[in-house]
């Protein structure tokens, strides 16, 4: 049996709920503020606050950038020059807001996009919930 969620794109299969979006991986500079705040921790509590179901944020150990200057994670190194990944996993619209507040709080920040099937095997209540039809 196979079902489909029209208006949040879940569909599932026996005990799976899946769905269509994105993946979408902010680079930011750790040192970089938005309002006071780290833009990593601003980007995490903004999408928190959008409810998106969750995201991540990763310290990068080297990489260089649009300068081509090579930065690496040292113990002498000075704090806040390495770069912080920031990921989530979306629905399109989930994708929009999170864009859209971006671009009208004027942060400038290079991202990266891939379409993503994913999804929850044997979801509960929690999980994303729709009006299902059949396929």
């Amino acid at each position: 049996m196979r079902l489909h969620i029209a208006d949040s794109g879940v569909q599932g299969q026996g005990g799976e709920a899946s769905m269509q979006g994105s993946f979408l991986r902010f680079y930011v500079n750790a040192a970089q503020e938005h309002h006071g705040v780290l833009l990593w921790e601003w980007l995490l509590d903004t999408g928190n606050k959008l409810g998106i179901r969750g995201g991540s944020a990763f310290r990068s150990i080297g990489g260089f950038g649009r300068r081509h200057t090579v930065h690496e994670d040292r113990f002498f190194e000075l704090a806040g020059s390495s770069g912080i990944e920031v990921e989530f996993v979306v629905t399109r619209d989930e994708e929009q807001r999170l864009f859209d507040l971006v671009r009208h709080e004027k942060i400038r920040i290079f991202y990266t996009r891939i379409p993503a099937h994913f999804g929850v095997i044997n979801p509960d209540d929690q999980d994303p919930a729709g009006e299902t039809t059949e396929d």
